[in-house]
């Protein structure tokens, strides 16, 4: 067995020190250091470069169309979506913690987005998207992203279902080509302002949505590297020109698209604005997080990489002020274009940054072709993306796996319907933590008993303890976690203790923690053992459990602490 250590002339073996470099803890230098200059470091070849190339453009085709009809489902225009696909994910991928990370518009931001254009209109919008950067970054810097992990499943899957379907809800109008003077932002209303417009169908819309539809699913069936969205724009446009049909275009409704970014630019700010608009900017940035930090945990388990959360949360900030700044909305990383990004065979953050480039390519070079664009085939996109987004074998496994679950899972998803997205995170995540800490209270065991008759049997039928000791030592061992969830239960078990016994010995071996209420308990229960004479040791506990016990005020003399249950008994058979 060779030895990891070496002499003042000899260096320790190589794999050692290696070793030693990975199990120490990184600098802050390195936790938000960009995944670019990581691979730069690395060794980045002309192989890699041409990798990350066709990656990007591979991308930026399926973020084209995807772009356009996210912005147009948020309430603005579609060119918005094309400049957060271009700042925001040049940015994400420029700064960001994961090499393969795609930032862009997000089907998840769109009941964000729509409900606050509608309230406080597109500066409104840009102000809060600012105000969510700016707590992004500081989540980033103070190293908080770690914590976005605890959010339950449940809570997850829940608001994603529900706003799928808000999605879904949303594209029924172009998907029937239905006339609509003004369309309801709440679930309820809108479907009932849907259904009264029904006999404004027009049948072309329908036809180019429905043939869209069947193309994109035949493709990604028979030629699941193709790129459908962009082949089922391409040809709906071709069809409805060629047909002369009566469609609503993105030409027809927003007047085209612009051929190059416009100017940075910021809101007028007033304190008063950003008042108004905080709760947005809460949910974006919270929103944001989730989505981003998820993406990227995605990316990990394909590639086998780990990406640095924090440093992510930092760039996904930074981006979303970048986009606004520019004309564009909210900014997170995408699974799907992500996974794209993966399965093309990128290679390194320039993948997203070719993405973004080649995006700013085509607006230069196609953007009078862009108005030709009917919304029913752009509707159509996103009803595949609203059922993808669904999840609803996790829905349907969740439902069937505990009420508990269930239970959160339809909270969330019903407050995000209709209610609001900001509260259903709320109300989810509180009830899906009082759930797991009353698992955990559950989980919580205390055994225990009289040690009387396995003394005499292990010394030959003699008394194991001295004078008024004998046969009257009783043992209990608490299992879990000993906080005020499992106090009530656990107090309940040691207050059956009849007799006061003579010995008193709590073996806390198996437990990893106790807070001040559970030390509080004990601390009564303590004290009316010492009133009737009984000697009490802790056995066992770990240094952090043995702190928080003595400073509930269980020290010695009142209790006396030991490594084990034998060393306990040994010392009260000597006193």
């Amino acid at each position: 067995m060779e030895l990891c250590y070496g002499s003042g002339t000899q260096p320790a073996p190589k794999h050692c020190r290696m070793d030693a470099r990975l199990q120490a803890r990184p600098t802050a230098l390195e936790l938000f250091t960009p995944k670019l200059v990581t691979v730069f470091r690395e060794g980045y070849g002309l192989t890699d470069l041409r990798a990350d190339a066709l990656a990007g453009l591979t991308v930026a085709i399926v973020a084209l169309p995807l772009s356009m009809a996210i912005a147009i489902a948020s309430g603005v225009g579609p060119e918005r979506g094309l400049y957060t696909a271009i700042v925001g994910g040049f940015l994400v991928s420029l700064l960001g913690g994961s090499r393969v990370q795609i930032g862009g518009p997000a089907g998840a931001f769109i009941v964000v987005v729509a409900a606050t254009v509608q309230r406080h209109g597109y500066d409104g919008l840009v102000l809060a998207t600012l105000m969510a950067g700016a707590i992004m970054i500081v989540v980033g810097f103070f190293r908080l992203g770690a914590y976005i992990k605890y959010i339950p499943y449940p809570v997850t899957a829940g608001f994603t279902a529900g706003i799928a379907a808000i999605i879904f809800a949303s594209q029924l109008k172009d998907l029937f080509g239905l006339e609509l003077a003004h369309e309801p932002a709440e679930f309820i209303p809108k479907l009932a302002a849907l259904w009264a417009a029904a006999a404004t169908v027009r049948p072309g819309a329908v036809a180019i949505a429905l043939g869209a539809l069947i193309l994109i699913v035949t493709l990604r069936r028979v030629r699941p590297h193709w790129p459908g969205f962009l082949i089922a724009i391409v040809l709906a446009a071709a069809a409805a020109a060629a047909l002369g049909l009566d469609v609503a275009t993105v030409g027809s409704r927003f007047g085209g698209i612009p051929s190059s970014l416009p100017s940075p630019s910021l809101p007028v700010f007033t304190f008063e604005k950003a008042h108004a608009v905080l709760p947005d900017a809460l949910a974006i940035a919270l929103l944001g997080s989730i989505e981003s930090l998820l993406s990227a945990v995605v990316a990990d388990g394909l590639t086998g990489r780990r990406h640095r959360s924090n440093c992510e949360l930092v760039a996904q900030g930074v981006a979303n002020a970048g986009s606004v700044m520019f004309g564009g909305i909210c900014v997170t990383g995408t699974i799907a274009r992500t996974a794209t990004n993966i399965r093309a065979g990128a290679r390194g953050p320039l993948a997203g940054i070719f993405h973004a480039l080649y995006l700013l390519l085509f607006m230069a070079v196609a953007a009078p072709l862009v108005s030709y664009v009917p919304l029913a085939a752009l509707g159509a996109v996103l009803a595949v993306v609203a059922w993808n987004m669904a999840e609803k074998d996790e829905f349907v496994a969740l439902l069937k796996s505990s009420r508990g679950d269930a239970f959160v899972l339809l909270a969330t998803f019903l407050l995000t319907l209709f209610v609001d997205l900001t509260t259903a995170i709320a109300v989810g995540v509180v009830t899906g933590s009082f759930l797991f800490l009353h698992r955990m209270a559950e989980a919580v065991e205390v055994e225990g008993g009289s040690l009387a008759t396995e003394d005499v049997a292990d010394n030959g039928g003699e008394a194991a303890l001295p004078g008024a000791l004998s046969g009257n030592v009783v043992v209990f061992r608490i299992s879990g976690a000993f906080f005020f969830g499992a106090t009530a239960g656990v107090s309940t078990i040691l207050d059956r203790v009849g007799e006061r016994p003579g010995v008193f010995i709590l073996d806390f071996s198996a437990v990893p923690l106790i807070d001040s209420t559970g030390a509080k308990a004990l601390h009564g229960f303590v004290h009316k053992l010492q009133r009737s004479g009984t000697k009490i040791y802790f056995s066992g506990a770990r240094p952090a459990v043995q702190r928080t016990l003595m400073s509930a005020g269980l020290r010695e003399p009142v209790v006396i602490y030991s490594d084990t249950i034998e060393t306990a008994q040994a010392a009260a058979r000597t006193t």
